[in-house]
């Protein structure tokens, strides 16, 4: 029973940290919405009244830079960033859970302890000379957009303990622990089959029961076991 609660105790500490990292990245995710404002605003501008703002370029590189650095950790926490898993897929768990630990001590937490101390060096002397960005005349401030840089360092090393976390339940279980589920594209492609006039209701279980065995067997092999609802 004990060893049970200690299980369920550390499953917890899994998902609590798998959610926090999904809700910055669905944070961040809105923005896109300002992003895509500003480009349509600019090229509206610069094309049809023949004014651009300079600003605006900018802008848009740092609403993109922190959208990308933010969903570091979200990308982290849904196992989805790129991995060469031809061979990987096709090993045990307890042979991927120790892979995988070992590239997690040996060049994530070096790599990602670099990066957190030297981003916090990096914006807190753009902080001290009130840095503006020299990519355009009058650029805008920058120190805001490099502080971003450590924060997010820091969020992608918490995710990557709990995935180091995970690498030891499996070495001692034989199973990948579960994560925390978002809307994933088998979803979407379930709602628009849902929505169809020309695909039958049998066809369209069909389909979408044999794109979900496919995305099982997937997680099974290389993705980091099964997902929470």
């Amino acid at each position: 029973m004990r060893h049970r609660g200690a299980r369920v105790n550390v499953q917890h500490f899994l998902l609590r940290i798998d959610a926090i990292s999904v809700w910055v990245g669905k944070a961040a995710a809105w923005l896109i919405i300002g992003l895509m404002t500003l480009v349509c605003v600019e090229v509206f501008k610069r094309y049809i009244m023949n004014m651009p703002t300079a600003w605006i370029f900018d802008a848009s590189n740092m609403f993109y830079g922190t959208l990308f650095m933010l969903a570091g950790a979200y990308g982290l926490a849904q196992n989805a960033h790129v991995r060469g898993d031809f061979l990987y897929s096709s090993l045990r768990p307890r042979i991927q859970a120790g892979l995988d630990l070992v590239l997690y001590i040996l060049f994530f937490l070096p790599g990602i302890a670099a990066l957190v101390y030297a981003g916090y060096d990096y914006a807190a002397l753009s902080w001290r000379i009130g840095e503006h960005s020299t990519v355009t005349a009058e650029g805008p401030p920058i120190y805001y957009f490099k502080t971003i840089i450590p924060i997010a360092g820091a969020l992608v090393m918490v995710q990557g303990i709990a995935e180091i976390a995970r690498c030891i339940v499996c070495l001692r279980t034989g199973e990948w622990p579960s994560r925390l589920r978002d809307v994933e594209e088998i979803d979407v492609v379930a709602e628009q089959l849902a929505d169809s006039e020309y695909v039958d209701e049998e066809a369209r279980k069909a389909a979408i029961e044999r794109a979900q065995n496919i995305e099982k067997a997937a997680r099974q092999r290389g993705m980091g076991g099964e997902v929470e609802p």
